[in-house]
């Protein structure tokens, strides 16, 4: 899809949510300068359509509706069949098809340079991060360990002192039976 001055007039943008957007004053007034040139670019790729038609037909140029945008004036035409005047319009032509190509080439290489540049973001961002939970896990099977002893040490206190406090109420009771049977019996 051919991207029209109407496509930028009409583009809106979203309000981002996590960070600050950019300026939309700023934005607005960069996409009114796009609008301006492409309307006029669409102007003169009209007009030049317009000539070579005329030119392969042999026919002067039908006259071009008025452009939004003013474009500038064209240098004054000699006779549609000099061939100079053929010539020179292939000439424009190629050097418009040229520059297109080239655009569209430094445009591709700009896409694939932040593709790749995002890629190596994400790879780097991904080993932070299985680096941080490395470490955590680490962390967390030394403080795992550092408890599994504490526990074992307060069991075999509980046993040590579960195994006292049965020996010395057993000698309690035992001094009770030997007290009981001391006594006289009334």
């Amino acid at each position: 899809m051919a991207l029209t001055p109407e496509d930028v007039v009409n583009k809106r943008f979203q309000q981002t949510k996590f960070r600050e957007g950019y300026d939309q004053d700023e934005v607005d007034d960069f996409l009114d300068e796009i609008v301006v040139e492409l309307r006029r670019v669409y102007a003169e790729n009209d007009e030049l359509r317009q000539k070579l038609a005329a030119a392969e037909a042999g026919a002067p140029a039908a006259p071009v509706a008025a452009p939004v945008v003013e474009a500038p004036k064209p240098a004054p035409t000699a006779d549609i069949d000099d061939p100079t005047t053929t010539s020179s319009a292939n000439d424009l032509l190629t050097l418009a098809r040229r520059l297109h190509e080239e655009h569209v080439r430094e445009g591709v290489d700009k896409r694939d340079a932040l593709i790749a540049e995002g890629h190596e973001t994400a790879t780097r961002l991904v080993a932070e991060a299985e680096a941080t939970v490395k470490k955590q896990l680490s962390e967390f099977e030394k403080e795992k360990s550092l408890l599994q002893s504490n526990i074992n040490e307060l069991s075999a206190f509980e046993n040590e002192y579960r195994e006292k406090l049965r020996g010395y109420i057993a000698g309690q009771l035992s001094e009770l039976d030997e007290l009981g049977a001391i006594a006289p019996a009334k």
